[in-house]
């Protein structure tokens, strides 16, 4: 699980970007300001750290400082602050990447995937998610199993690797269905069941495990 400091001192903002991270399955830990916040990215290791720039304290800029001063972890910036010397600025700083705010939270978490994408390709880390005798290939979306080709939809694709990257996490159905469908789907939500059943077919393994009422989880 990738863990993600996100330093903003705007409460309301720094919560919602928190969920929307935690509902993509990362692990995230916050900060109110750049001190607090570098204070916590010295607790312990991080994937990435999101910082404003206008914060009490301690500024985004003079954070990045002192990070860059010890690790290469990728920073995105998120801040009010637009204009083009200030984008310099943070590029100059050795930010990843820099986004202005009012901003959307799918739109971020595209360019958190992208980011921790190339810097795992940069690390030479393989694309290849395992569960048992399960191998998901992020790259071609091919599924294995005991290494022979399964023939997965899109969505059942997407509904195993859920489950895998989340393992050992219960998944609710209405998580699963805002992740694969979107937020804006208003169908039924036995879809869902309809695909799960298709997947344990395919499997052929009983991984793939029922808590009534709630959703799904794998089991080894």
């Amino acid at each position: 699980m990738k863990k993600v400091l996100v330093v903003e001192d705007d409460l309301k903002i720094r919560e919602l970007i928190e969920e929307f991270l935690k509902a993509e399955g990362y692990f995230v830990r916050g900060a109110s300001d750049g001190l607090e916040g570098y204070s916590v990215f010295r607790e312990e290791e991080f994937d990435l750290v999101i910082t404003d720039i206008m914060m009490p304290r301690m500024d985004g800029y003079a954070l990045t400082n002192l990070i860059r001063e010890e690790s290469n972890v990728p920073i995105v910036m998120l801040t009010a602050l637009n204009d083009e010397e200030d984008q310099i600025r943070a590029f100059d700083e050795k930010v990843d990447d820099f986004i202005s705010k009012p901003f959307s939270f799918a739109l971020l978490i595209k360019r958190v995937e992208a980011i921790l994408r190339r810097c795992s390709r940069e690390a030479g880390e393989s694309s290849l998610l395992q569960f048992e005798n399960i191998t998901l290939n992020e790259d071609t979306y091919k599924a294995l199993v005991d290494g022979e080709d399964i023939e997965l939809t899109l969505k059942e694709f997407n509904i195993l690797k859920l489950l895998i990257l989340n393992f050992p996490t219960v998944l609710k159905r209405e998580v699963l269905m805002d992740k694969i469908w979107g937020y804006d789907y208003y169908g039924d939500m036995r879809v869902i069941d309809a695909h799960i059943k298709n997947l344990r077919k395919k499997i052929k393994y009983d991984y793939i495990k029922t808590v009534k009422g709630v959703g799904y989880v794998l089991e080894k």
